[in-house]
């Protein structure tokens, strides 16, 4: 019987990952990982530079630049949709499809150019994903859960252009572990951002070990606020994130 850690690699491995073509932050091209886009051509690459202060003080650049979010039924809306779901997973297909729905209305409050936007910055609950499976990989699959209870799945988005993902987990109901991703933000055009991903890294109770090569993803942001982000990778997969604290 292989070992456990060998279990736990092959998974994310394998998901990468499924989970790269899809979760934003959360799908790759080469090992994928956690975002992903058709074939768009981009437009030539732009900096980003919304903001040169650190994520703390973040807030007093918004003071200078408004933003005009969403009515705020229709944020509480998507909120109330995918609250308790295990992240879209106990969604019904009904479900997911309102989902979108609403995520289709909010998109038309979005920012003309979220990219530019500082409220990008912060720590980033990662609430829900159309496919399920994407922030997390072989773990989130049907079998996978039997093992496997996600704890959390956390986006970080440090200023200027620093990107981690995590997801923790419990095997067999005592033993913790976590999967994290650094990576680097590269800007495509107003609304699409690139990551690349440096090797993840796995941890299992108190070992933890470095595997796997380098891995991309794209995103695109299709509404922002100070509380929620929307975002659709590369394959179509919808991603909802929810400000943490």
């Amino acid at each position: 019987m292989p070992s456990l850690s060998n279990f736990f690699c092959l998974t994310v491995l394998r998901s990468h990952y499924s989970v790269a073509s899809s979760h934003p932050l959360f799908s790759p091209t080469k090992p994928q990982v956690l975002l992903s886009h058709p074939n768009p051509s981009y437009p030539p690459s732009i900096s980003l530079r919304p903001c040169r202060c650190k994520i703390s003080t973040v807030r007093a650049s918004i003071a200078a630049r408004p933003v005009v979010g969403a009515p705020d039924d229709l944020v509480a809306s998507i909120l109330s949709k995918v609250k308790g779901t295990d992240g879209g997973v106990l969604l019904t297909k009904d479900g997911h499809k309102e989902v979108a729905d609403v995520a289709l209305q909010l998109e038309k409050y979005c920012v003309d150019e979220p990219v530019k936007c500082p409220l990008i910055f912060g720590e980033w609950d990662v609430v829900y994903c159309s496919r399920p499976t994407s922030p997390g990989g072989g773990y989130r699959s049907a079998f996978g859960r039997l093992v496997f209870k996600t704890n959390e799945m956390v986006q970080v988005v440090e200023a200027p252009d620093t990107v981690r993902n995590m997801v923790s987990f419990s095997a067999f109901g005592f033993l913790d572990g976590e999967v994290s991703l650094k990576g680097k933000l590269k800007v495509l055009d107003d609304k699409w951002i690139q990551v690349i991903f440096l090797p993840p890294k796995l941890k299992i109770g108190s070992l933890g070990f470095q595997y796997g090569g380098e891995s991309e993803v794209k995103l695109q942001i299709t509404y922002i606020d100070e509380k929620l982000r929307l975002g659709k990778g590369s394959r179509g997969s919808l991603f909802v994130f929810l400000r943490r604290g």
